[in-house]
């Protein structure tokens, strides 16, 4: 396994050792001591699998309380992943990273508690498997605006996104809650 740095301190792309043979492959997608080793040193809660059509943005999602890292992985076809800072005491907070996932590279990118996260459907159909360190709590989930001009996030768009109803009334970053219910 191999993990490299992104430009947001904490937020790691993880490259798996896949093993190809005559009858397929096979890959190691989680082992809690050695994803320790590497950093990733989080206990994970709950999974989760999400599936869209080419076109589809979803997020940028977070909790305000009860924040959860992510372990994300594209099981079939290809996304572009982001995650935003909003680590209000960081000096990358309002800045974000953005990694192209696929069933093909198998990589993984791990967005640590304190980030938003979202991806837009760059395939046919894409379907992404990724564990939670916490639970989901709706009641604090809030949505950051995917286009909001002061986070500038370059999304891969070749036409206007799908989005859910929620996703496209997000909130600017300038008037967000951030964790524990103080404005960023």
């Amino acid at each position: 396994m191999k993990v490299s740095e992104t430009n947001l301190p904490g937020v790691l792309v993880v490259e798996l050792d896949v093993f190809d043979d005559s009858r397929g492959c096979f890959a190691e997608t989680y082992h809690k001591d050695r994803y320790a080793e590497v950093g990733i040193d989080i206990e994970f809660k709950q999974d989760n699998i999400s599936r869209s059509s080419r076109g589809t943005l979803r997020g940028l999602h977070y909790q305000i309380k009860n924040p959860q890292g992510k372990l994300v992985q594209v099981l079939h076809g290809e996304i572009f992943d982001v995650a935003v800072d909003l680590r209000r005491d960081s000096p990358a907070f309002g800045k974000w990273t953005g990694v192209r996932l696929s069933s093909e590279s198998m990589r993984q990118l791990y967005v640590p508690p304190g980030f938003a996260h979202g991806f837009y459907v760059l395939s046919e159909t894409a379907e992404l498997w990724y564990k939670c360190s916490d639970l989901y709590s709706p009641q604090h989930e809030r949505t950051l605006l995917w286009s909001d001009p002061q986070l500038g996030i370059a999304w891969p768009l070749d036409a206007p996104p799908l989005l859910s109803e929620k996703d496209g009334r997000g909130q600017l970053l300038a008037e967000a809650e951030c964790y524990e219910s103080v404005v960023c």
